[in-house]
């Protein structure tokens, strides 16, 4: 074990100094009002995201049709309405039903995680005494000025001011560092360990401030560390395009939005070296949902993937910087404190940014609004006919136990994949679509450096990683704001971000098949096998002389999100999944739908508008 984790083990966990893992919620007030007050989730490192045992109960109902729970405990709690799901769809449904009818209605949210927020998750590593703060999923509110006004109401409610970021985030630091994008090869898939300053595709344009490309394609092919037919074969890519397709001009749209990107590489220009395959299967990462391997040409083509032109900026009016130093966590934590008022201090973005939330006021008895952690619902049920109940009943796991609850209507702000499994007697119609859905693996993983002179020596800001678990690793986003200030010098402390997809073995394989298979691959890994991942990768890409793993890398956080993003299915694959969609998401009595799967779009935005939409619905 190397001597990056020098923390405790706690049930396969890994425990920084000052948390506390305990059972939290799920019994009784009595019982609540006593917790830990050091319980702190934040800190924790380690396996995060679907972190160990969060999904053990969603497993036994779904997979083994466990419906024996044991003796149920029907607490004597009843709520105006309950929230499946503490996500930003869930918090923010909780917010908008109090705004529509009165902030004297009691809710309570349930959460199989032991941390509020969802994928909005925040992590926090603690390097040389200092505290660096990063997201662990939810990422970025993407184009928030072109949102409805009752999402920029709300934002504006909490406290966030949209136009801070413009300054908040330090468009001038890739400049200042000379850090620009590059593609690391690795022995394993490439012969030999090669950082080429050039990243054979479009995916880093949306890091806002990172230096442009500034080797030619030709000198780019000519580095890479492909034998010679892989070289020609990747030259060709690049020089390749549209025009190259032997269709009639007037099929051509037709043709490219129904046949698959690995056609066009195969068969218009003749790929078949497997590394230049490998290259285009990851150089879309998360703008396709999954490897180019399951898009059509125009997916790939519009998603900047290998052998499509360049575009030097993500978007010239949406710059893509509205990024919290905690991603969308802080948006999760002003819903929370906006209704739990005594959770910590601040009233605004600014002032929430280094608050250290006190979860022991989460689920206080006296609270209008409680969320319950560590609770994981198994079924959601009307108290008599759907069209006519007024009370729908919810029971949930906590520590092993059975509890039940009593609302009026009831939110389903879960995975939509989840609903069918614990609500019982849905329309058939309805429970068919919801059991067709399905959601993208994520691995988002923080790695906590001493310093990052090795970064700087090697001149990366983004790098591209086709033969790696994580595909892409980049700087976390420099933005500053509410006293937290983004690392300044090259021997200060700072986090990398990793990032992956998870694909399937075999390319070309049913999309949700690959998620499937890319899904159990993820949870079955132990931290060491992250660790050894990363190990490997962080030292074939950064300079030996300025760099040492042990020495220099701190803390690990991985957040496995085995059901990640939403998804809406492809033009190849899944089709007609925007109807199963739509017809999963429509009113059940008094239980309606919410999360951003309901859309479906991985987006913070539209998962608050999805809670508006399913408040509405229960009237």
């Amino acid at each position: 074990m190397s001597k990056i984790t020098r923390r405790d083990f706690v049930n396969g966990t890994l425990m920084a100094a000052g948390a506390t893992i305990l059972p939290f919620g799920c019994s009784s007030p009595a019982v609540i009002d006593t917790l830990d007050p050091e319980y702190y989730p934040p800190a924790l490192t380690g396996l995060r995201g679907s972190h160990i045992g969060s999904n053990t109960h969603a497993h036994a109902r779904s997979w083994d049709k466990k419906s024996d729970w044991g003796p149920t405990t029907k607490l004597k709690e009843e709520y105006d309405l309950i929230v499946v799901g503490g996500g930003i769809s869930g918090l923010a449904a909780a917010y908008f039903y109090q705004q529509k009818h009165g902030k004297d209605k009691k809710v309570l949210i349930l959460d199989n995680h032991d941390d509020f927020g969802g994928h909005a998750k925040r992590n926090e590593h603690k390097i040389n005494g200092d505290t660096r703060i990063i997201h662990g999923g939810s990422q970025t509110l993407v184009h928030p000025h072109e949102e409805s006004d009752i999402i920029l109401d709300l934002l504006k409610d909490i406290g966030v001011d949209l136009d801070r970021f413009d300054t908040a985030y330090d468009v001038n630091f890739y400049d200042k560092h000379n850090l620009g994008p590059a593609t690391y090869f690795n022995k394993e898939h490439f012969g030999e360990d090669k950082v080429v300053k050039h990243p054979y595709c479009n995916f880093t344009n949306f890091i806002e401030g990172l230096q442009g490309i500034k080797m030619s394609d030709e000198d780019a092919v000519e580095q890479s560390p492909l034998s010679e037919k892989g070289k020609e074969q990747l030259r060709a890519v690049l020089k390749g395009g549209l025009h190259l397709i032997d269709v009639p001009e007037e099929e051509l749209e037709a043709y490219i939005t129904t046949t698959p990107y690995y056609d066009y590489l195969k068969n218009t220009l003749g790929v078949d070296d497997p590394g230049v395959m490998r290259m285009a299967r990851y150089s879309a990462n998360d703008w396709g949902r999954g490897g180019t391997d399951v898009m059509t040409i125009a997916e790939a083509k519009g998603r900047g993937a290998l052998g499509f032109v360049f575009k030097a900026k993500y978007d010239e009016n949406n710059p893509y910087i509205h990024h919290f130093p905690d991603g969308n966590a802080t948006v999760a934590r002003l819903l929370v404190k906006k209704m739990i008022p005594n959770i910590g201090k601040g009233s605004n973005a600014e002032e929430i940014i280094l608050s250290k939330f006190k979860y022991d006021e989460l689920d206080k008895s006296s609270n209008i609004v409680k969320i319950r952690l560590n609770s994981t619902v198994v079924k959601v049920e009307h108290g008599g006919d759907p069209n006519s109940s007024s009370e729908v009943f919810v029971n949930y796991i906590c520590d092993d136990k059975s509890y039940q609850v009593k609302g009026k209507g009831v939110v389903m702000a879960c995975y939509n994949m989840m609903i069918p499994h614990i609500v019982p007697n849905l329309p058939a119609e309805q429970d068919a679509a919801l059991r067709r859905q399905s959601k993208v693996p994520l691995l988002y993983t923080s790695v906590g450096l001493k310093n990052w002179n090795a970064i700087k020596e090697a001149e990366i800001g983004m790098v591209m990683c086709p033969g790696n678990m994580h595909q892409v690793m980049f700087m976390d986003f420099p933005v500053s704001m509410g006293g937290y200030e983004f690392t300044k010098s090259p021997d200060d402390p700072s986090v990398m971000q990793f990032t992956s997809l998870p694909t399937g073995e075999i390319p070309g394989t049913p999309t949700i098949d690959q998620f499937k298979e890319a899904r159990h691959k993820m949870l079955s890994l132990q931290f060491k096998d992250y660790e050894d991942e990363l190990r490997s990768q962080l030292s074939g890409m950064l300079p030996s002389g300025t760099f040492d793993f042990d020495r220099d890398v701190e803390t690990i956080t991985v957040n496995r999100w085995a059901h990640g993003y939403s998804y809406g299915g492809n033009a190849l694959f899944d089709s007609d999944m925007m109807e199963m969609v739509k017809r999963g998401r429509q009113p059940f009595g008094r239980i309606t739908v919410a999360n951003s799967d309901s859309e479906p779009y991985p987006s913070a935005l539209i998962a608050m508008e999805m809670a508006h939409r399913a408040v509405n619905e229960l009237g």
